[in-house]
């Protein structure tokens, strides 16, 4: 049975005389004024209105204190392992009882169990409290986007090819372990690597040469898989399995398909691939291009965010695409509405945000003050500042690059490490909230 939360031994409690030891305790005195985040928490982990479902285990505050100080110290599972057995401050703010000592896989298991909306609530009620009770502030806020990245690696249509061929290989040989059924099959997968290896350190008139040969290699694989898939049916006994086996199978076949045509595409027919339509991960297929400028690339997810005058990040989001600027505008004034039922009365933005329909219906939703970094065109009028005040705002303003390289720099968002797009998600949100909550720690503690 898991518990909601360890009764909390003071007397036990050892934090380190130092800064980061005297943040953590102050971290935890937070969290213990807000018990009702433990039952958001406890959904994702089974345990409903205080009983619990499960094997023996962390409690509910254990699991969520261990996913904080994860993305807080900015370690791996293994290292937080390391550090729960050998630090008393560590253990006391994750609230282990005497003899606990969970491994990388529990952790891992554990903490993975924990939804991003689950956080993004969590997010949401203590901004909420804090606004609700004064503590903050929202009658202004910046606006600004960024990209967190996904943790893969530079794509290239050969090594794409080959990922296919490896992943679809692989689960028609593991066919007869998982589902009890032999299936015959040539293996590509030696050929394939070889070609791509050298496709990637070819000069161009060598890969045109190649490319042909690696897909004539996948061709193979694909037939092979047809058959595959039409044997299994007819014999497999476990109709469950096979049906999950043959879904995984597809999924892999369809995104090594779209490779195959935008490689066509791209080596044959000399086409230039839209952005929106290439793939650049079989395994984080979700992954969006963002191209800033022209030669900057990055592969990832835009994140358009808004922050306060303390630095606390009040909105996020997680676009799909790479939306215009100018149309995340208005939903941040919306979700400032709807989440803590202000209206701010200056939103200040980076001039890419710039829009007279944006300008038009903040004002009818009770914006006193629309600034943009770069006004390009506007006058101090049409944003509703003076020339001075527009300089102090502007100035303001700077201060969200300074918040997002912080959440990037000390709590990891500048690469998403969690894999498929829940766990992207999760991530950054984890992030933002540990984010949010070392920086009350510190407003506290001022």
């Amino acid at each position: 049975m898991r518990e909601t939360r360890n009764a909390q031994l003071s007397i036990f409690d050892s934090y380190a005389n130092h800064e980061l030891g005297k943040q953590l305790e102050v971290l935890s005195a937070i969290l213990d004024e807000h018990p009702a985040i433990l039952n958001v928490v406890g959904h994702d982990l089974g345990v409903v209105e205080g009983v619990a479902h499960g094997a023996c285990g962390l409690s509910v505050e254990s699991v969520f204190r261990c996913l904080l100080l994860k993305q807080i110290v900015g370690v791996s599972y293994e290292r937080l392992a390391f550090h729960l057995r050998d630090s008393n401050t560590y253990r006391s703010f994750a609230r282990l009882h005497s003899g606990q000592a969970p491994s990388r896989s529990g952790l891992q298991s554990t903490v993975r169990q924990i939804s991003p909306s689950t956080l993004e609530k969590i997010n949401r009620l203590l901004m909420g409290h804090w606004v609700e009770s004064r503590v903050l502030k929202l009658d202004a806020i910046r606006i600004d986007s960024t990209v967190v990245e996904i943790n893969i690696l530079c794509p290239y249509d050969s090594q794409l090819l080959d990922d296919g061929v490896r992943v679809l290989s692989r689960m028609l040989f593991q066919c007869k372990r998982h589902l009890g059924v032999k299936l015959r099959f040539t293996d590509q997968r030696k050929r394939s690597k070889s070609l791509a290896f050298r496709i990637f350190h070819a000069k161009l008139t060598e890969k045109q040469a190649l490319y042909p040969k690696l897909l004539s290699c996948v061709g193979i694989v694909l037939k092979q898989v047809s058959r595959a898939i039409d044997t299994v049916r007819l014999t497999a006994p476990d109709a469950l399995n096979t049906r999950h086996w043959i879904d995984k199978l597809e999924h892999y076949r369809d995104l090594l398909l779209r490779v195959v045509d935008q490689t066509q595409r791209r080596v044959y027919d000399g086409e230039t691939v839209p952005a929106s339509e290439k793939i650049v991960s079989l395994f984080e297929e979700h992954t969006d291009i963002i191209v800033k400028g022209k030669r900057d690339v990055q592969y990832g997810h835009k994140v358009n965010l808004a922050t306060q005058a303390d630095g606390f990040i009040a909105h996020l989001s997680c676009e799909k695409g790479n939306p215009a600027d100018s149309t995340l505008y208005l939903p941040v004034l919306t979700a400032c509405q709807s989440d803590y039922a202000i209206t701010p009365q200056t939103i200040v933005a980076d001039g890419c945000y710039i829009s007279h329909d944006n300008i038009e219906a903040a004002k009818k939703q009770g914006v006193k003050r629309t600034v943009f970094n770069k006004p390009a065109g506007l006058s101090y009028a049409d944003m509703g500042v003076k020339k001075k005040t527009f300089l102090r705002w502007r100035n303001f303003r700077a201060g969200v690059e300074g918040n997002i390289s912080e959440l990037k720099r000390a709590f990891g968002a500048s690469r998403a490490m969690w894999k498929r797009e829940d766990g992207f998600h999760a991530f950054v949100w984890s992030s933002v909230l540990s984010y949010n909550l070392v920086r009350m720690a510190r407003f506290s503690s001022a």
